[in-house]
């Protein structure tokens, strides 16, 4: 199975190869209107028309920090799945492809209130929702300490800034594959006892799209080659 996966198009609609599966770990809206109306609009007709001409089996998706109409308009990902949208939007759920369990989040740490902000505590909960027996989690940030250093605003230094209990409920549950994105400075592949994960953004520190998508190459049996 092929799997092309993103994250952090923040507007960008790049080509896809021909794959079986896509996966889109959020941030998808464009950086220069967070008005609810305009992501709406821009999802309903652009993003639509991108995925629609993408040539994949499936294509799933979630939300980021920037995409704020899901959170705003909660009825607004089962209203495009009952309009024959061309891909599943996921937020706290899974769905089956082909054998596979796919589980999606959007939620992050805390940080200048943005979308699907929480903090530690109630991101616990969150992750508590991951089924014991997924395939692929698809979430919007990071685990602690793959892919999450951040350079702090004055230039001085940075810091890991991605979910500890994330990171936890990843040792517990073994998905064969987890991507995200989020943190635009820790782009990379790193495998967790058998897990792979992956910062799969396309965006480099300053929003330029200067990275490909990621692909990743899987038997059904599940083991990677």
């Amino acid at each position: 199975m092929k799997i092309v996966c993103i994250s952090d198009q923040h507007g960008n609609l790049p080509a896809i190869p021909s794959c079986d599966l896509l996966l889109i770990a959020g941030d998808i809206c464009p950086t220069h209107n967070h008005n609810v109306d305009f992501q709406e609009q821009w999802i309903e007709t652009n993003f639509r028309y991108w995925l629609r001409d993408i040539d994949a089996k499936q294509k799933i998706f979630c939300a980021g920090n920037h995409d704020f109409v899901f959170q705003k308009r909660p009825n607004f990902g089962q209203k495009l799945m009952q309009s024959n949208y061309p891909a599943v939007y996921l937020q706290d759920a899974s769905v089956e492809f082909e054998g596979l369990k796919i589980y999606c989040s959007p939620w992050t740490p805390y940080f200048y209130d943005w979308a699907f902000n929480l903090y530690e505590e109630d991101l616990i909960k969150k992750w508590n929702l991951i089924p014991s027996d997924a395939d692929i989690i698809v979430v919007h940030g990071p685990p602690m300490g793959y892919g999450d250093w951040a350079p702090r605003t004055n230039g001085k230094g940075g810091e890991n800034t991605g979910s500890p209990s994330l990171l936890v409920k990843i040792e517990e549950v073994k998905p064969k594959l987890v991507i995200y994105g989020h943190i635009h400075e820790g782009r990379g592949e790193w495998d967790l006892n058998g897990t792979k994960l992956a910062n799969v953004t396309l965006l480099n520190r300053n929003y330029e799209m200067v990275y490909e998508p990621w692909i990743y190459e899987i038997q059904l049996d599940m083991t990677e080659i």
